[in-house]
């Protein structure tokens, strides 16, 4: 293992993009082979382009990695006898070291280093902390405008507000669709923010990408494999929302979805997990961001408000996940909570929130990251 992250951190930020993912997110398939071909650090082009042939007339799929000190080239595809031995044998080849993890792409034997997603201002990853700020739901143009001035104002880099708002209850308010899209892309004119915004349905996919800057996927949509792909065909980043009770191995195969597609700008969001608790909205684990540091390069981002769902609670968690290592929060700002149309008891005043700022900034600072 500790090879593998060795050699993941010579290989630069190169994508790898398979297609070896369980449709049980169970386990790992045993008729699938994935392995990494290291080249020997003085192989030329016409050698790295030799192997990758040589993979492909093996009946796996090459993609090659340049890297800073040496190219690797993944080799993905059905399981076939002797087929590392016979890699391993090759002339230009150091090594041939299999990935052991069930998603493929995501995982830290892949790529060592951390991936950084930037839209505008806002940056995820790298020592960056990213705040995306606004209410649940965008409501009037000056509901909106107001949130988004008052957020930037405190520091955040990002604004977020849903258009298309997947309820509980079919009764409760449903968003304001396109018009709240156009209303969002509006704020982002004046303020600059990154508009964050949750995509439904494949179908939505091209219209909230031409309005919003990171498409959202809701928790309730974690495994709306359909809806994965899709987004991972854009080339927008996506924030994946963790399920309620979907297991970390569940939540990285769904991101695996994504990735397999092709769109690398993959953020993950720890919105908090059902517990037998009710002091809380949902219970929020923050040991999530560093368990998951150990086992992806992706961005990391924390979600206080859904997490807790009362606005007191909101602040001190968002600072204890900045201490937990976290790549960003996601925060909800509504100008008057008490009038909010959706989650006022989990919103912060814009006071509320530039006070929050302060007290996280201080915490990055003491561990020398920025916001």
């Amino acid at each position: 293992m500790a090879l593998l992250h060795a050699l993941a951190t010579r290989t630069g930020s190169g994508a790898l993009f398979v297609r070896s993912i369980t449709d049980t997110f169970a386990c790992e398939d045993k008729t699938r082979t994935t392995m990494i071909v290291v080249m020997k650090q003085q192989a030329t082009d016409e050698m790295i382009h030799s192997v990758a042939a040589r993979i492909e007339s093996m009946g796996l799929k090459a993609h090659v990695i340049v890297g800073t000190e040496r190219t690797v080239i993944a080799a993905i595809g059905e399981k076939r006898d002797g087929e590392q031995e016979t890699l391993s044998s090759l002339e230009e080849v150091d090594k041939v070291v299999p990935i052991l993890a069930p998603y493929k792409v995501a995982s830290r034997e892949t790529k060592s280093e951390p991936t950084v997603v930037r839209s505008h201002d806002l940056i995820l990853g790298g020592g960056h902390v990213g705040v995306i700020a606004g209410p649940c739901s965008v409501e009037s143009e000056e509901q909106i405008l107001e949130s988004a001035r008052q957020v930037k104002l405190a520091g955040a880099t990002g604004l977020r507000g849903g258009a298309f708002k997947p309820r509980t209850s079919p009764y409760s308010f449903q968003g304001l669709k396109e018009e709240g899209l156009k209303l969002l892309a509006a704020a982002r004119e004046e303020t600059g923010l990154a508009v964050v915004t949750e995509v439904m349905t494949p179908d939505h996919v091209s219209l909230v990408g031409n309005y919003a800057d990171v498409l959202q996927i809701g928790a309730r949509n974690m495994q709306n494999y359909h809806l994965l792909q899709a987004v991972g065909e854009s080339d927008k980043p996506v924030l994946l929302k963790r399920g309620p009770s979907a297991s970390i191995d569940e939540f990285l195969l769904a991101a695996e979805y994504i990735l397999d597609q092709g769109n690398a700008q993959v953020v993950l969001c720890e919105r908090g997990i059902r517990t037998f608790e009710t002091h809380t909205r949902f219970t929020l684990p923050l040991a999530t961001v560093p368990y998951l540091r150990q086992r992806t390069h992706l961005p990391i981002v924390i979600d206080p408000s859904h997490g807790t769902g009362v606005a007191s609670l909101v602040s001190p968690m968002a600072v204890a996940a900045i201490a937990a290592d976290c790549d960003g929060l996601i925060i909800e700002v509504h100008p008057n909570p008490a009038e909010a149309l959706s989650d006022g008891a989990q919103s912060l005043t814009p006071a509320q929130f530039a006070d929050t700022m302060i007290r996280c900034r201080l915490v990055a600072e003491a561990l020398s990251r920025s916001i």
